[in-house]
């Protein structure tokens, strides 16, 4: 039987604590993205993107008004979440009606009198790209407004998700 060296020892301890590292980080993306959803849906449910509009700025204001209560954001917090909030959405509007437009485009290649597969290929790999492209500015406005929050109020946003997550689906 091998012994196990005190080299192997802090091999394994290293690898633990990436692990941790790795599962705090998932959750906290995970966590994150729950309260994006959540204000997606808020705001969908307040009359936000109806008949395919963006997000108006009064919109928006609302929405962080009622996660500003939600959190008990100071001053700072939320002089520094709203432009975050803010860019995003204008960042990604674009490529929502870009992702949008894809749909009208599939519409006329399968009902040409000639399929194309290639073109649908082509019209595939446009729409990942698009979906890619919104994930990582998501992605990057989370990881920006987690900055902002402090520990607990990340925790006290996952606690309301939490609760409130059998009316989201």
């Amino acid at each position: 039987m091998d012994k196990p060296t005190e080299g192997n020892s802090m091999e394994t301890q290293q690898q633990d604590q990436r692990r941790r590292r790795f599962f705090r980080r998932a959750g906290l993306f995970g966590l994150l993205g729950a309260a994006a959803a959540g204000i997606g849906w808020k705001a969908y449910a307040h009359g936000g993107w109806r008949r395919g509009e963006p997000l108006s700025d009064a919109q928006l204001e609302r929405m962080l008004r009622h996660l500003y209560v939600e959190i008990d954001a100071t001053e700072e917090q939320k002089q520094r979440l709203a432009p975050i909030v803010k860019e995003a959405a204008r960042d990604l509007a674009p490529l929502r009606e870009k992702f949008h437009a894809t749909r009208a485009q599939a519409i006329e290649l399968l009902t040409q009198d000639r399929i194309e597969p290639a073109a649908i290929e082509s019209l595939r790999a446009e729409k990942l790209r698009l979906a890619e492209d919104a994930s990582r500015r998501l992605t990057r406005a989370l990881t920006e407004a987690a900055e902002v929050l402090t520990p607990a109020q990340r925790k006290e946003l996952a606690l309301r998700f939490e609760r409130h997550r059998h009316r989201w689906g």
